[in-house]
């Protein structure tokens, strides 16, 4: 795993060999966060990674010197490689929640500017999931919110949705709570972007 930009950028940890994790390729995690800088100033920002898998999307906030970052994660194999890489970071901004993030989402009630969620492709309870996000406790208005999803998937009717964008099989649909994003002129649809 490589964090890619930020004051952690080009540091590489190497995950466990039985990691069951799918981890956002390098080439979609740079071209998500060049959308996201451009959206938001992510420095002092509350942040949290839901399905956090490797941790890579976390650590790349802490790595642009977000605030406070919120991992949750459920398999212990996972938990245990990010508390190692915090550890060998010695970032004390790192919350690492080791938990059903279904849980999380239901009982947690002190909102985040940045909500990004990885589920698993195959989740049974994949579809749910931006809607209870957005539902929740966990935003408030003006909370962006970042789904990464296969290409099959369409969130584009819910509330606050303003873009999508591809990146190779890789998809994120993008919302702003309580309204549209400031580019809201953006296509819905982004083209796939030059590779």
């Amino acid at each position: 795993m490589r964090i890619i930009r930020g004051k952690y950028g080009r540091r590489r940890f190497e995950p466990p060999k039985n990691i069951t994790a799918r981890p956002t390729t390098d080439f979609a995690r740079e071209n998500i966060f060049n959308v996201i800088e451009n959206l938001e100033d992510i420095e002092g920002q509350r942040v949290c990674d839901l399905f956090a898998g490797t941790g890579a999307i976390a650590f790349e906030f802490l790595s642009r010197e977000a605030g406070e970052v919120t991992a949750v994660e459920m398999a212990q194999t996972q938990v245990g490689f990010i508390r190692s890489v915090k550890e060998r970071l010695g970032d004390e901004n790192l919350r690492v929640v080791k938990g059903d993030v279904f849980k999380f989402i239901e009982g947690f009630h002190n909102p985040y500017d940045i909500v990004f969620a990885d589920p698993p492709y195959n989740h049974p309870r994949f579809e749910e999931v931006p809607r209870l996000i957005l539902d929740s406790h966990l935003v408030k208005p003006g909370t962006l919110v970042i789904i990464e999803h296969s290409g099959n998937r369409d969130f584009s009717m819910l509330p606050g949705f303003f873009q999508r964008r591809e990146y190779g099989s890789v998809n994120f649909s993008l919302f702003r709570v309580g309204g549209a994003a400031e580019d809201a002129d953006t296509p819905q649809a982004e083209a796939a972007e030059e590779q």
